[in-house]
């Protein structure tokens, strides 16, 4: 894991940064690798990865970061991704893997009301990729909307957001 993560930091070349992003990704699935990833500031470094201009390294970090935010310590290191990961779904080719791999990480970082706030300006997006968006898009943003509403402190946020 050491070396995937310093693999990340000394390339430039996008096919193994994707590739060691996979990797990094399935082995997050264990739990005991989510800690050691953490340990070794491997989610800042994956997190690094969130400005890639290239969709796929972009798409393949958001990934490895949603397997990670499934422990509460990785969630309050990743919490300080959550406006980028909020602005590259805003951006991202409508219905595309970016915007799908993004709100499938704003899902799992919504669970808790933790980080709602800082998805609140997000909210008219999520509203625009809910009437615009595929059956796969809108069963991402519908997940997410669902636990935002849960929190009695978005009700207002939700109800007066300008589609």
């Amino acid at each position: 894991l050491q070396k995937l993560i310093h693999l990340l930091q000394a390339t430039d070349d996008p096919l193994i940064q994707e590739q060691a992003l996979i990797t990094l990704s399935n082995s997050a699935a264990f739990s005991v690798n989510q800690d050691i990833i953490r340990n070794m500031d491997g989610l800042s470094v994956i997190g690094g990865m969130l400005s890639n201009c290239v969709p796929k390294v972009k798409e393949k970090a958001l990934n490895a970061l949603n397997n990670l935010s499934m422990n509460i310590k990785n969630q309050e290191e990743i919490q300080v991704f959550i406006t980028q990961v909020c602005r590259t779904v805003e951006s991202a080719p409508l219905n595309s893997d970016v915007q799908l791999a993004g709100l499938r990480l704003l899902t799992n970082m919504s669970v808790t009301s933790d980080y709602h706030q800082k998805m609140i300006n997000s909210v008219p997006c999520f509203l625009h990729l809910l009437s615009e968006g595929t059956e796969r898009t809108q069963i991402q943003v519908l997940k997410v909307l669902v636990n935002l509403s849960a929190n009695p402190a978005m009700t207002r946020h939700l109800v007066r957001a300008q589609v």
